[in-house]
C-alpha cells in the first residue's frame, strides 16, 4: 500500500472511527459495507449513509474538518484501506488516475445525498423505504443488481428512512404480501418494488 497507507479487514459491527474522533485520514472500501451514523446532543441517532465497495469516506479531513462528524461502522465483514491525510494529499497531487477515481466517487456521493434530500422532502415514508431497499440491492447502479441484500435491522432502516421501526415493519410486511420482497433466511428485493417508487 505504500507509506501512510494500510489495508485492514474489519468484522461486522466493528467501529472504524467514532463521532468526535480526530479527522486525520480518508478510507476506501475494497469489500463489504460501512454505515455512517450521527448522534444528536439529545442522543437521537440517524443513519446518514450506507457505503459499499468502491466508496470513499472520511474525506472531510481534506477540507479542514478537525473532528469526525459521524461514526463509521462495518455492517458486515469488510476490507478497508486507510490513507493518512498527508498521504492522501500527496496521492491526489501525484497520481492522476487516483485523483479521477476519487473525484468520480465523491461527485456520485454528492448526487446521492442530493437525491436523498429531495426524497426526504417530497416522498412518503413508504416510497423512501422502497428506494432505500432498491439502492441496497444496487438497482439503478452500474452492473447487475444484487437482489439479496446484506442483513440490516428494521431499526437501521427506520433511521435511514426517517420514520419509526413500527412503520418500517408495517411496510415490509406489505411489500412481502405484494411479492415485492421475500424473506427466506435473508432479504431478497424484487424489481417489482420499483412500482412503489414510480407510482404517484
Amino acid at each position: 500500500m505504500g507509506q501512510g497507507r494500510t489495508l485492514a479487514d474489519h468484522p461486522a459491527k466493528q467501529v472504524l472511527y467514532s463521532q468526535g474522533d480526530s479527522a486525520d485520514s480518508i478510507f476506501y472500501i475494497h469489500k463489504g459495507k460501512v454505515k455512517l451514523t450521527v448522534v444528536s446532543n439529545r442522543g437521537k441517532e440517524a443513519v446518514i449513509a450506507i457505503l459499499s465497495a468502491g466508496d470513499f469516506f472520511g474525506e472531510g479531513c481534506l477540507a479542514g474538518q478537525v473532528k469526525r462528524m459521524a461514526t463509521a461502522t462495518a455492517m458486515l465483514a469488510s476490507s478497508v484501506a486507510r490513507l493518512d491525510k498527508s498521504a492522501a494529499i500527496r496521492v491526489l497531487r501525484d497520481e492522476p488516475v487516483f485523483t479521477e477515481l476519487f473525484l468520480q466517487r465523491l461527485l456520485a456521493r454528492s448526487i446521492r445525498i442530493e437525491e436523498d434530500l429531495v426524497d426526504q422532502l417530497f416522498n412518503s415514508s413508504e416510497k423512501r423505504l422502497a428506494r432505500v431497499l432498491l439502492l441496497l440491492a444496487n438497482f439503478g447502479k452500474e452492473g447487475k443488481p444484487e437482489t439479496v441484500i446484506a442483513k440490516i435491522s428494521q431499526q437501521t432502516l427506520a433511521e435511514i428512512v426517517g420514520t419509526t421501526r413500527s412503520r418500517v415493519s408495517f411496510f415490509m410486511n406489505k411489500f412481502r404480501k405484494l411479492g415485492f420482497v421475500t424473506y427466506n433466511g435473508h432479504l431478497e428485493v424484487h424489481s417489482s418494488l420499483l412500482n412503489v417508487v414510480l407510482h404517484d
